[in-house]
């Protein structure tokens, strides 16, 4: 895991496209601004959560959640 400081109006590149900017910081927490290609998926890792675990419950077979795993950063 990278593990940076950046001020409001900084920025970070990851990949070929994507651009990660510290809009806001204060004591409640961070706003960070997401610039992706289009074909780039992003979603919010508690909202990925709350769908499988609403699967789960819905009695949905396993491999049906296992899609979960594709947004999981991979261990290096």
């Amino acid at each position: 895991m990278l593990i940076l400081s950046r001020r409001p109006g900084d920025a970070i590149i990851i990949g070929d496209g994507i651009r990660v900017v510290v809009l806001a910081s204060d004591r409640r927490g961070v706003r960070l601004g997401i610039e992706a290609p289009q074909e780039v998926t992003i979603v919010r890792e508690e909202i990925l959560e709350q769908i499988a675990d609403e699967n789960r419950r819905a009695g949905a077979p396993a491999s049906d959640s296992d899609w979960l795993q594709t947004f999981r950063p991979r261990p290096s």
